[in-house]
């Protein structure tokens, strides 16, 4: 991840070189314009978007917006637009999403104290289908809890998927599980946010991202062995191709940006300080198929921060010790088990475990 932060960017965006150059242009009249709005307020201007690392957020992750969407369910559209307009100087709680914005942002400051002119920031999009109508209880809320929301995505209704690639998203979170899938499809990181069942602190002055290993930051090639073949037959796998990296996940190129991030502050001395911090919480045993996990992490030049070996065990109780903003798994049983001990757990709906998953649905819908 050495050299331009453009490149990575826009390569990953699919831009020609002159398209390229037309967000360039484009983004200097854009600075200047929104400098002249902020000499009074010195507000910190978006960072520049092909050097952000995006993340966008559905309205119903950064907001409670149960009662709203229930509205919506019951009595349709026109009287949902007409509720939240009713509503407009009332404030939405906070949703799941809220506290890892919240922190997002906590870095970015401690950035802009070390490298004032870097733009290697996170720069967070409300990408949502809500209504333009809904737009200002959403400003309202976002400036009640002094976000630093600037670029919004609202598409009366339709899907906002199609404008991911344009905002150069990086992830996406959602509470649709659906649009989530789209987003995959289309390959960009996404993961579809379930709030804990407990009320549970978290640190406020250092950002903690926790990951599954397979299927989420690897690809699904090792989950395939255990599912099709057994535990023993996937040991034996692990070992022979133990040198061997596996391919990247959908979460690889999250990981990779939080690993960059943490270097600029290692380079300050702040290493035993760092704002970031970064966990592997995997169901893999060390002994019999660690290595291969240590071992790809290192050929990509990635590091995390802990690694948790499980063999097995329930993840709940590690993640309820680590408190982290955010734990991306794709088997939903371990998102449910992280939910019920307080953890804010995202869903990737990646690789074989899905098929499994559906089958199990289907089975138990067939049952009733």
């Amino acid at each position: 991840m050495s050299g331009s932060q453009e490149q990575p960017r826009s390569a990953k965006a699919g831009l020609s070189a002159e398209e390229v150059a037309g967000a360039e242009q484009d983004w200097e009249a854009a600075k200047a314009a929104y400098e002249s709005f902020t000499t009074i307020t010195k507000r910190p201007r978006p960072p520049k978007p092909l050097n952000a690392i995006t993340i966008a957020v559905s309205s119903r992750v950064l907001f409670d917006m149960v009662e709203e969407r229930k509205i919506y369910e019951d009595h349709g559209v026109e009287k949902y637009v007409e509720y939240q307009q009713a509503n407009e100087t009332i404030t939405l709680k906070p949703g799941p999403a809220f506290s890892f914005v919240k922190a997002l942002e906590q870095v970015n400051a401690r950035l802009r104290e070390l490298y004032p002119e870097d733009e290697d920031l996170f720069d967070i999009v409300l990408m949502t289908n809500n209504h333009a109508q809904v737009g200002v209880r959403l400003i309202n809320s976002i400036n009640h809890y002094g976000l630093l929301i600037e670029r919004f995505c609202m598409t009366g209704g339709k899907s906002p998927i199609g404008y991911l690639k344009a905002y150069l998203t990086n992830l996406y979170l959602s509470a649709d599980s659906e649009k989530v899938q789209e987003a995959i499809e289309a390959g960009i990181a996404a993961a579809t946010l379930f709030t804990g069942n407990k009320n549970v602190p978290h640190d406020d002055k250092q950002l903690r991202v926790a990951f599954d290993g397979d299927a989420v930051l690897f690809s699904d090639e090792s989950e395939i062995i255990v599912k099709e073949h057994g535990l023993d037959r996937f040991f034996e796998h692990e070992k022979i191709n133990e040198n061997k990296p596996l391919a990247q996940g959908p979460l690889k190129g999250f990981l990779e940006d939080l690993g960059r991030l943490q270097k600029k502050f290692y380079a300050k001395n702040e290493r035993l300080d760092s704002p970031i911090r970064t966990y592997l919480v995997t169901a893999r045993s060390a002994a019999s198929s660690g290595a291969r996990v240590l071992k790809t992490l290192r050929s990509w030049g990635v590091q995390v921060d802990e690694a948790l070996f499980l063999a097995g065990a329930p993840k709940g109780p590690v993640l309820a010790k680590i408190r982290p903003h955010i734990f991306f798994d794709d088997q939903m049983f371990h998102i449910e088990g992280a939910r019920q001990l307080g953890t804010v757990a995202a869903h990737v709906p990646y690789g074989i475990g899905q098929k499994y998953h559906k089958s199990k649905l289907k089975d138990s819908s067939a049952k009733k």
